[in-house]
Formats: structure tokens, sequence, C-alpha cells
């Protein structure tokens, strides 16, 4: 196979890939059997000329010819796909079938594999289906009316269910694109196979959990949900079963946890079971809007439809002289709106989503400021209890209905004659009430934000637009712990025990935790043999 990178094409050209190549390389003409696009970035930094940035994997017939004819080319070569390593059975029995933890990516896809490998998985997730659980989220967002095990965190998919559904990932392994072709063969865009920033949507996102559960099940596994593990049964420092609603015992020796980073109350529970945790940093902050169109001009300098792109994005980092900490964007929704991401009663957080079409004409991200255990205390869940110390204040600066706190961008820099947030762009629902945003955040978080907005400003014109609103508190970044794990991926504390995913401290979004929950079971088999 050879592989074509840095290949630069206008984004007004309509030209078949092939036509594309052939005309940059005849050597190849008459040899090319298939083309696949491996990567396709947008190159805006000569604005108004765009151009897509291609890599290719090219299958030709003859190859040795083919590249002794194109020479010493620097951005053609010879490339040896790596496969991932093949899944092999360990011979430890297991009496009992394996349990997973949490039905987010993390668990969804070491369901899958197990399920795949004839392991016969117990999923068991403490939310609903993705058809209940949207209702009651719509409910929520129009009404009010929260559920406390039903909402944006807990559910079929996880909390990217109700995301951007980003499917970008530092992570770089041969597994991941074994992974992207299930997704797009359960409902995903075929452009997540080639995208530099691929995403799904929140819609197409559902359609693909359901077809992904559905698939588990026909291969011998078992999804339940409404059921929460509410406690470990351990002996000889071995997991033997696990509780489900307080009421009922599954007999079990091996546990994959992939209960995400908002699952407080299981954090508490794994803690008294002497499953190994640390404190760790994370980031909080606000969510700040804008018109797409202003994001749109300063990124492209043109109407993106009219070039046939999406929705512009953005990406922000302000490191803080005075501080010594960063301020940057997070999770950002082109075309989105701010969501109410609560859950547990008494406390407003705020994330962004966006269906895949992108259109709703409001960009919005996280501006976040990191924080640490120096800002919070070392104990393991000192960090839950620091997101919950401000979402609570951000809750009651609402109006301790989930309405949340807002200001616009003048008024939290102290300008004069400041813009009120009722006459800004806002998307969040059930409401927000204009409210000084220092009184729901830590100081220190508050002064980055200051010199963090003018200096994003100068890059991005309006950024800092003094009625641009600005909504609280975003305090979910990531997984304020991180659970032990030891080469085997086991709890070094615990038997039997298999921390993973975001939740446990080891991913970062939807794909990396998709991989590490497909890791963690290959590994897991790896060691026990099928269950009878």
């Amino acid at each position: 196979m050879i592989r074509i990178i840095n290949l630069r094409v206008a984004v007004t050209v309509k030209s078949d890939i092939k036509d594309i190549v052939e005309k940059k390389y005849p050597q190849l003409r008459g040899a090319i059997d298939t083309i696949h696009v491996v990567r396709r970035a947008v190159d805006a930094r000569k604005k108004p000329n765009i151009v897509f940035v291609y890599t290719l994997f090219v299958e030709v017939h003859k190859e040795a010819q083919i590249m002794k004819k194109l020479g010493k080319q620097k951005d053609v070569s010879v490339f040896t796909p790596e496969d991932p390593e093949p899944i092999v059975y360990g011979n430890v029995p297991l009496a009992h079938r394996p349990v997973v933890m949490g039905f987010g990516p993390a668990g969804m896809l070491a369901a899958f594999y197990l399920a795949r490998e004839g392991y016969r998985p117990i999923v068991l997730e403490r939310g609903q289906d993705v058809d209940t659980r949207s209702q009651d989220v719509e409910t929520f967002w129009k009404e009010g009316v929260f559920k406390p095990e039903s909402n944006v965190q807990f559910g079929e998919g996880g909390a990217g269910t109700f995301s951007d559904g980003k499917l970008t990932t530092r992570v770089t392994h041969p597994r991941l694109h074994e992974i992207s072709k299930y997704f797009v063969e359960f409902g995903a865009p075929e452009e997540i196979l080639y995208k530099h920033k691929p995403h799904v949507g929140t819609d197409k996102l559902r359609t693909m959990v359901k077809a992904m559960r559905e698939r588990i099940i026909e291969w011998g596994g078992e999804v339940r949900f409404g059921a929460k593990v509410t406690d470990l049964f351990i002996e000889n420092d071995h997991i033997v079963g696990v509780e489900v609603n307080d009421n009922e015992r599954i007999d079990t020796t091996v546990v994959l946890s992939g209960v995400g980073h908002s699952a407080r109350d299981t954090y508490e529970m794994l803690h008294k079971r002497n499953v190994e945790m640390t404190a760790k940093p994370f980031a909080i902050g606000v969510r700040i809007e804008h018109d797409q169109a202003v994001i749109d001009e300063s990124q492209y300098g043109v109407e993106p439809s009219s070039l046939g792109l999406g929705a512009a994005e953005y990406s922000l980092v302000y490191h803080d002289k005075e501080t010594g900490r960063t301020a940057y964007s997070f999770c950002m929704c082109p075309g989105g709106q701010v969501v109410a991401s609560a859950s547990e009663n008494g406390g407003v957080v705020v994330n962004g989503m966006s269906l895949y079409a992108r259109d709703s004409g409001v960009a919005n991200s996280a501006i976040v400021v990191n924080v640490g255990p120096d800002d919070f205390g070392n104990h393991p869940l000192d960090g839950v209890a620091f997101q919950r110390e401000w979402e609570r204040k951000a809750y009651e600066l609402g109006g301790s209905n989930f309405y949340a706190p807002a200001q616009t961008v003048g008024q939290f820099l102290g300008l004069s004659q400041a813009t009120d947030v009722q006459d800004s762009t806002y998307s969040y629902e059930p409401g927000v009430v204009n409210c000084d945003l220092h009184d729901c955040l830590p100081p220190f978080v508050t002064s980055v934000l200051e010199r963090a907005l003018p200096y994003w400003g100068r890059r991005i014109h309006g950024f800092d637009d003094p009625a641009v609103c600005m909504t609280g508190v975003e305090t979910r970044t990531s997984a304020p712990l991180r659970m032990g794990r030891n080469e085997e991926r086991i709890s070094p504390t615990v038997g039997g025990f298999y921390p993973m995913g975001e939740g446990a401290g080891y991913a970062g979004g939807i794909m990396s935790a998709a991989l590490d929950g497909a890791e963690t079971a290959i590994i897991c088999m790896a060691k026990y043999a099928k269950p009878n």
C-alpha cells in the first residue's frame, strides 16, 4: 500500500479524489485499485484560500514498479498498516458471567467485545435506555423536572450521548480504526473514518448506541437499565459478587467498571470497599456562547456553506503568568446549545451539545481553568466535594430551581454600561438568572478568566464582546480521581475489579474511553476462559 500525505486541495475543487491524485501523480494513472481517505483536515491559515489537506492510503497493482516510477517523492511512501493484536483467550475458569458496570463508551465497548467473543456479559446501567432517557432530559430542560437516575450524565451511551459527539483523540492505536468502523456500521456517518475532527452529533449517537446494544444482546449479552451497583461483595480481597439496587445479588468474579466521571455515590461505595483511588487534577469554569457567524468569519473569512464547509470550530489556550495556571477552551460545540447537565439534586452543571448538522446558529464552548489537589485536598473524594461546592452555589444563585447563573462578558469584566444577559444570546434551559459568576467560582479561576478573555479576543474578533453570555458552572471536564490498576488493568487492592474509562481517570472523551473499554475487555479475556 502507498501512503500519500500533505495532498492539498482547494475546498472549491469538486473533482473525484482519484482524478486529483492522478493529476498530482501521473505515474499512478491506470494503476490505482482503491483509495482510502485516512485523514482530511481544513487549513484556513491563508484566507480566503482555504484547502483540504489529505492523507491517503492507495492500493495499486505492481506496487514496486509504481514506486520506482515515482522516485523520491517526500510525500509518498510504502506503508504497511498495523493490525490490532489478535484476541487470545485465557484458561482461568469463569464460574459466573462477567459484569460490566455502566453503559457509556467504556462499558459499551467492553461489553461489545466480550459479547462478540462469547463471554456473555451482564451490563448494569443505573440510568435508562436512550429513548426513555431522552424524554426525561427533554422534560428536565423544558420544565425543570429532574430525575437523579435518568439525566445527561446517567443512562445508555453515557454523558457523550448529550454532547457534540466528538470522536477526536490524541491516542494512537490500531484498534481505533476498527472501533470507528463499528460505529459506522451502527449508524455513525462514514466521514468519521477520515475527518481530522470527526463528530457524530447527539442525534446520530442515540441511534448508534441502540444498535450496538441490540448487537450485544444478539451475541448473548444482557443489558439491564435502572440497575445501579450499590455494593461489592469481596472475599479474601477478591470480587465474588455485586449488589444491585440495594436488594439483589449477582455472583461474579470479574467486574469491569466504566461508571463515568459523575457517579459520585458509586465512587464513595468503591472507596469504602477499598478500591484504590487518588485525587487528580481537572478543570472548572463556564460556558461561553457566540453567534456562530462570529466564529465562522474569524476562522474562514466567509460563510462556510459557500465553500461546502461546516460550522467553524476553535481551540484556545492561555497561560497565565501571574498564577502559573492555564485557561483553555474545552468541548467546543459549533452550531449547538448549552445544556443542563446536573446529576444530583441541589446543583447546577452546564455542558455543551450539538446535533450532527450543527445548525443552531450558536457556538458554545467551556472556558475553564485547571485545578488540582493543592486547591481542594489529597483525599480521593476531595475533588468531588470541591465540584459539589461550586455546583451548589450556582444552584442557589440561579434560584434553587435548576436555572443557571449567567453574566455577560462586559459584566464579568466590570465594564461600564454592560449589556444584561437577557439581551444577549443564550441557549440554556430551563432558564438563566443574571448573576455575578464570581460568586460561584473560586477567585483564582475568575481572575485567570478575566485575563484570558481579552487575550482570546485579540485572536478571535468578537470573542470578548461585552454582550457575549457566559453561563455557570462547568465542573465535569474530567474525573476528579483516578482508580489504581496494575499491568493487567486490575485494581491492586480488589482482585477481579477492572477500572476503565473516563470515570476511572483513564480517558478523556468518547474514543479514548471506548478504546480503554475495548482493550480492558481484551486483556481480561486473555486471562479468563469463556464461561460455560
